[in-house]
């Protein structure tokens, strides 16, 4: 029967089992040190609902982790990283076989024991195989995004050294055991095999000594590299600290920051490393500085100064750094912003959650980004022009326009169509949310208009704020100007409790996230829709009358706000499929992957980094290879982005630039004129 002896040729195992005992603990004890630094940052409320929790990581281990959905979406990278997890889950679950079928006295024999030979030799396998792939990858390739640092090297090399040094050692056992007696056993262990070929000349007191002092070589590596790890709190520390981050990440919705009590707060925004939570600082060591972020971002892409990935591992530094001053000596820890990020990074951000949405370890930027403007701005003031501009204008008018939007009224729009403008003591149950870009950009007003007439076709009771609406609050709080950003919050709650509002139709997704998964923390919990949405909704209950042909070649745009942070795919798309003759063409980057149009994070008012590609510009070129004649979008941001853009192209004869919902009055035979 087939089988093997497991500790053949070595003599007292026990040495080994205390000695990887001894590096797991130091491991273990590197990982309470770095715990006790993360400890340093502020409570969090993600030790709450661990229920839920359990259920989410489950969840995600299944549909994510396990069949590595997004690593996957770049091919090399994810098939890589695919080869070398599996390949370590098939070695790690043969080890532990291995140990209990030895102590429990339970051999594996005969056909089994080949099987589990072939799936471990091929388990190993896998694993180098996706090594030399990162080896060419990384030092060969060199793809943009990557950083690499010594330590990539040097776990790279440990890691083949041990699988190498480990098939070595099998193919020395079955040189002077299976090749003598059974080879065709040996088949069975396809790596071992290689090495037992080139080793059968060798006598049998060299392979015993060969093989003897190579099985302590490779336990040995194999102990070092917990050493190493926790030594160093090298990169390989992921396999731990990730999942324990996908476990504690935010499980509501992206990129809400926590409130701040103004009067109360010791500390405004983020100023030193500790003013971030625990799990903020947890997201700096379960980054494992894969560059995927950097890839997606808009701002990278366009030459400005930022990149994801560089200011989480820059905090990082600044983390470790600024813990060891803080203990070891009484010099004052440096500055945060200036020596990790600096001013210009954190302000070319435009809050579009690209970085996040691409993370495979759930990473959380957006927050510490939005926490560093807000020590910026209201701990010291210090601010873009244009952003100053902006915020002057929300303190004076209640919105952030300057120029001719600023000579406008809220309420002017309705002059040209009857709706029910809303006065002290009315009460309505649906409240058509305009927002500043739709009442006062002249171009954005006519898709407001569009829409307030798709309402008054389908019958819909609904009331207007005209004057009385004010700025949601969003630019403000993007930009880290809290204050301005509660101001405005408690004031559009109170509006609507007044009024006896029940939900809340909007046309900005920018209104739409900030009234949904903001207001609730400030005591206005609305039942919030995106007119994409009520559209859906419409047709789903056949209440549209979409019978004019539009004859048009199109292409979407998924706002950020609408499609990353909220998830609003489908609906937009299937309100313009049921449009007639139309032909929708998707670009390269679309859905979760789609590309910002720069106006997100307070950039609609704040200028972009001079000297730097125009976010808007790129992405005009991606609609471009479409072959569209029209860039459909669901956002008055974007619809004002890409004006600008086809104007500077000089394309505004064949190229055009729609709200959605411009497209869908067109085609309702009702409100055709």
């Amino acid at each position: 029967m087939a089988t093997r002896e497991v500790f053949w040729n070595i003599s007292y195992p026990y040495v080994m089992y205390l000695l990887a005992a001894l590096g797991v603990a130091y491991w273990i004890y590197s990982l309470y040190q770095r715990y006790q630094l993360w400890r340093i940052g502020r409570p969090d409320e993600c030790t709450q609902e661990i229920g839920k929790r359990i259920r989410v990581f489950i969840q995600t281990l299944l549909t994510e982790i396990l069949t590595h959905r997004k690593f996957l979406r770049d091919p090399f990278p994810g098939i890589m990283h695919f080869l070398i997890f599996w390949g370590w889950i098939i070695l790690l679950l043969a080890s532990a076989v291995d140990a209990f079928t030895y102590y429990a006295n339970l051999h594996l024999v005969g056909t089994p024991y080949l099987w589990f030979s072939l799936i471990v030799d091929i388990g190993g396998l896998l694993v180098i195989i996706g090594m030399l792939m990162a080896v060419l990858r990384r030092y060969i390739l060199k793809p943009e995004r990557l950083n690499s640092v010594f330590d990539d090297g040097i776990i790279t090399a440990l890691i083949l050294i041990i699988l190498v040094t480990g098939y070595m050692v099998e193919g020395l056992r079955q040189a002077a055991t299976e090749l003598k007696t059974h080879p065709e056993w040996a088949l069975w262990s396809p790596g071992g095999f290689v090495f037992a070929k080139a080793f059968e000349g060798m006598d049998e007191e060299s392979l015993r000594f060969w093989h003897q002092w190579l099985w302590w070589f490779h336990a040995l590596m194999t102990i070092g590299g917990f050493v190493y790890v926790g030594l160093v709190f090298s990169k390989f520390q992921h396999i731990l600290v990730s999942p324990l981050n996908i476990f504690f990440r935010n499980l509501g919705p992206v990129g809400v920051p926590a409130p701040i009590d103004i009067e109360k707060a010791e500390t405004l925004g983020v100023g030193e490393i500790k003013d971030f939570t625990w799990k903020q600082l947890l997201d700096l060591d379960a980054c494992t500085n894969c560059g995927r972020c950097q890839d997606a971002c808009p701002a990278w892409a366009t030459g400005k100064p930022l990149s994801p990935r560089k200011v989480i591992q820059d905090l990082k530094v600044h983390m470790v750094k600024a813990n060891k001053k803080q203990t070891h000596s009484s010099e004052s820890v440096p500055t945060l912003v200036g020596e990790a990020p600096t001013e210009e990074e954190i302000w070319a951000c435009t809050t579009c959650a690209a970085c996040q949405e691409t993370c495979p370890v759930y990473v959380e930027h957006l927050v510490k980004i939005i926490d560093l403007r807000r020590n910026l701005v209201l701990a010291h003031s210090k601010m873009p022009e244009t952003a100053q501009l902006m915020l002057r204008n929300m303190q004076s008018r209640g919105h952030p326009w300057a120029g001719i939007q600023s000579l406008r009224l809220r309420g002017d729009w309705t002059s040209e169509i009857e709706v029910k403008v809303l006065s002290e003591g009315d009460r309505v149950k649906t409240l058509f949310w305009v927002g500043c870009t739709g009442a006062l950009a002249e171009r954005n007003v006519k898709a407001t208009l569009s829409m307030a007439k798709v309402l008054k076709a389908v019958g819909i009771d609904f009331g207007v704020l005209g004057e009385a609406e004010t700025c949601c609050g969003d630019p403000a709080r993007r930009a880290g100007y809290e204050f301005q950003f509660q101001i405005s919050a408690e004031q559009n709650i109170e509006t609507f409790k007044n009024h006896q509002i029940q939900e809340i139709i909007t046309m900005c997704p920018h209104c739409y996230h900030t009234l949904k998964n903001e207001y609730p923390k400030y005591g206005g919990a609305f039942k919030v829709i995106h007119y994409t949405q009520f559209l859906y909704d419409l047709i789903q209950q056949k209440k549209l009358n979409l019978s004019h042909a539009l004859a048009l070649n199109l292409t979407y745009q998924d706002p950020c706000y609408l499609g990353r942070y909220n998830h609003l795919y489908q609906e937009p798309r299937q309100v313009l499929q049921a449009l007639p003759q139309i032909r929708l063409k998707e670009m390269e980057r679309s859905r979760n992957r789609s590309f910002c149009c720069g106006g997100g994070g307070g950039h609609m008012w704040i200028e972009e980094q001079p000297g730097t590609t125009k976010i808007n510009q790129m992405r005009l070129e991606d609609v471009l290879k479409t072959g569209a004649d029209t860039v459909v979008t669901a956002c008055p941001y974007c619809l004002q982005m890409f004006e600008e853009s086809i104007e500077h192209k000089g394309m505004k004869e064949t190229l055009k630039a729609k709200d959605l919902v411009e497209l869908v009055e067109e085609a309702m035979e009702a409100t055709r004129t």
